[in-house]
Order: structure tokens, then C-alpha cells, then sequence
């Protein structure tokens, strides 16, 4: 009998599931990729072709079938970049509800184990700082960031209502920001913009007065992690996120210092419901995980900036 494992992700087309893909096909695993392409791309894993790899061009709102035995499924399908969850929130919040509810039907019916992506906006514009798995968070329902959070929170629910009332083996992994290669330019998020701002000489655009906080992870520690816990017996709510908090404003001077941009930094007015403070309180993760990041910014921007030089020269 062999050991190798068949693992389903949902949105593994999208930055954090190709590179879940990739560290498992090196492992040894057979992985089934499932997405839309609504925010993913299929170049992130048209390479693994040929490797005991198999992709599904799915929406997981709609019922899922696999016929192969599945062991494992990483449920990442979302839109997770403000700009994609503001221009998709009724998908968003279909994703977060009936495709976790698919998702989780299909774990069940293979008696596998399922690991849903959540996310530190579970937390909103926390009112404790730095955030533990223990805090219920401080959201705006029906603000129009609600539609990302409330998914998030309503799947974690639906987990643990699977857990509790099947007894499937399930696992909760609360994802703060995380950044590095194959991220999509201009996506929304702080580095992805500010990184092609500054590569493009365009103005670096800062929103509000750039003290507010973020707690940025490198995308090798955070997958590092996040198979750690697939294969843990844990099944709360685990924190994965750098601990080392930096604010906005520092975080783009940096990437102008690394890219040698003559861009300027100006201010716009910060979105409704954008949060002052994000770091994670990890002493879950170390404790049971024997997890931290080991990347620091400035070591995991160099590669993530080395991508975006080369897709900017290849889309011209």
C-alpha cells in the first residue's frame, strides 16, 4: 500500500493554494486543483502538468463530485484582496457559505480531512492588540468589508458544526497577511500595490496617515505552517501571521529602498472599516505547531519584488 495522500484544494490556482500545491507534489503527494479562475490564474499550476497532478475548472458554490478517493482538502477558494471581494460580494459570501458547505459535504462523504482557510479579518478592526484565537473580533456586519469577514465567520462556524455533529476531522488556520511571488499586481493589497507602484514610477498610495498596523508573513513560513497543522491533531483556531508588527508607511519606505524607486508616497482617505491594528498573538501556533516565521520582511520582499520586475516585463 502506498502512503501518498490524495489532497484536494479549493482555489488552488490562487497565490497561497499554488504554493500549497507545489510544496505537496515535493513531498510526494497526489493533488487535485479546484477552481474558477474568478481571481486565480492557471499559469500558477499549468507547470505542475504532467506530475500526479489534475485540475478541475470548478465553482465550489455549485455541488462538487470527485470520483477518486480524496484524503485531505484545503478549502482556499475565496476572493481574499479588498479590490476582489468589493467588485465579487455576493460570490464572496455564496463561497464562504455554500462553498464551504459543498466542500465540507464532500469531506464527509470521503472521510477526509478537511482544513478551512480563514483569515485574521475574522477579527475586524480588533479592539485588543496583538489578537488571540479567544477574542470574538469587532466587525461591521453590514459594512461593505462585512461580506469577506462574515464569510470567514460563517465558515469557521459551519466547520465546527461538521466537527461537532459528524465528527469530522477538521482544522481551522486564521491567515494574516501574507505576501510573495505570484501574488497578481495591482490585487489590492499594500505590497502587491506599492511594489508595482514603485517599479512603475508611479506615486506610492498610502491610505490614511500609514501608522496603521499590519503583520506581514513571508508565503514559505505561512505554507511551512499551514501543512504543519493539516497534520496536527488540533482542531481550533490557529493564528498563523508574523508576530512583528510594521506599519503601513514603514512598510513602503521599504519597498522603495529595495527597488531604488524615485516614487513618492501620497495620501489617500483611509476605506470604511479599514483596520487600525492587525498582529496575531502565535503562542497557539508555537505551542502546538512548534511553528514561527523565520523569514524576515526584508529577506522575503527581495524575491517577491524579483517576481514582479518579471511580470511586468513579460506583460509588456
Amino acid at each position: 500500500m502506498s502512503d501518498k495522500r490524495t489532497i484536494l484544494i479549493t482555489g488552488g490556482a490562487g497565490f497561497l493554494g499554488s504554493h500549497l500545491t507545489e510544496n505537496l507534489l515535493e513531498a510526494g503527494e497526489r493533488v487535485v486543483v479546484m477552481d474558477n479562475l474568478l481571481t486565480g490564474d492557471i499559469r500558477n499550476v499549468s507547470r505542475y502538468v504532467g506530475r500526479d497532478f489534475l485540475f478541475v475548472k470548478h465553482d465550489v458554490t455549485l455541488y462538487i463530485a470527485v470520483d477518486e478517493p480524496i484524503d485531505c482538502i484545503l478549502h482556499f477558494a475565496s476572493p481574499a484582496s479588498p479590490l476582489d471581494y468589493l467588485q465579487h460580494p455576493i460570490h464572496t459570501l455564496k463561497v464562504g457559505a455554500l462553498g464551504t458547505h459543498n466542500a465540507l459535504g464532500l469531506a464527509l462523504h470521503h472521510g477526509a480531512r478537511f482544513l478551512l482557510a480563514s483569515t485574521s479579518e475574522v477579527y475586524g478592526d480588533p479592539q485588543i492588540n496583538p489578537q488571540n484565537e479567544g477574542y470574538w473580533g469587532h466587525v461591521n456586519p453590514i459594512g461593505p468589508r462585512g461580506v469577506y469577514d462574515e464569510a470567514k465567520r460563517f465558515a469557521e462556524a459551519m466547520t465546527m458544526a461538521y466537527n461537532r455533529s459528524h465528527g469530522l476531522s477538521t482544522r481551522i488556520v486564521r491567515i494574516f497577511n501574507t505576501y510573495g511571488p505570484r501574488m497578481r499586481l495591482r490585487d489590492g493589497r499594500a505590497i502587491p500595490n506599492f511594489i508595482t507602484q514603485a517599479l512603475c514610477g508611479e506615486p506610492i498610495t498610502i491610505y490614511g496617515d500609514g501608522v496603521q498596523t499590519r503583520s506581514f508573513t513571508f508565503v514559505d513560513d505561512l505554507v511551512r505552517g499551514i501543512l504543519a497543522l493539516l497534520d496536527s491533531d488540533e482542531n481550533q483556531p490557529v493564528n498563523l501571521g508574523n508576530p512583528e508588527e510594521v506599519t503601513i508607511r514603514t512598510m513602503a519606505e521599504a519597498v522603495l529602498e529595495l527597488t531604488g524607486s524615485d516614487s513618492k508616497l501620497v495620501e489617500e482617505p483611509l476605506p470604511v472599516d479599514d483596520p487600525k491594528v492587525r498582529c496575531p498573538d502565535i503562542t497557539r501556533a508555537r505551542q502546538v505547531l512548534g511553528w514561527e516565521p523565520t523569514v524576515n520582511l526584508r529577506e522575503g520582499l527581495v524575491p517577491t519584488i524579483a517576481w514582479f520586475k518579471e511580470q511586468l516585463r513579460s506583460d509588456r
